[in-house]
């Protein structure tokens, strides 16, 4: 895991590069989730203020919401577990659940205002949070 990343109260980090931010939810979402068996992520093109919902992730307990910590523009979906999956043709759900901050990122966004990320945590702050 980067020391790089920031992390949203509603448990998604972020990594950005430039104007561009990686997004995925965190390993203690993934626990609090269970098993991963369907994504709704949001189409590449469009714009979202910070903190909009974006999407949904449905495990075998519960639907939840997913939001973007940052705004911006979607320019990208992890192809291995969008809709179109990678060559095989398959969502590969299994890499959020194994690797969150890795094979299982979500999106990619275009920063609209780096002044976003000052909203986030650090991962200490962020381990404090879900420890209380």
């Amino acid at each position: 895991m980067s020391d790089n990343l920031k992390f949203s109260k509603e448990h998604e980090w972020v990594l950005t590069q430039g104007d561009t931010a990686t997004i995925g939810i965190t390993s203690y979402a993934v626990e609090q989730l269970g098993d991963i068996v369907y994504v709704e992520l949001p189409e590449p093109g469009e714009e979202y203020e910070a903190m909009a919902r974006i999407g949904s992730i449905e495990s075998v307990k519960t639907v939840s919401d997913l939001f973007t910590p940052v705004g911006g523009t979607v320019t990208e979906l992890n192809p291995a577990i969008s809709e179109n999956g990678e060559e095989d043709g398959e969502m590969h759900l299994e890499y959020i659940n194994q690797d969150p901050y890795g094979k299982g990122w979500l999106f990619k966004i275009k920063i609209s205002d780096e002044a976003d990320l000052n909203d986030l945590m650090t991962k200490s702050e962020y381990d404090s949070m879900i420890v209380e």
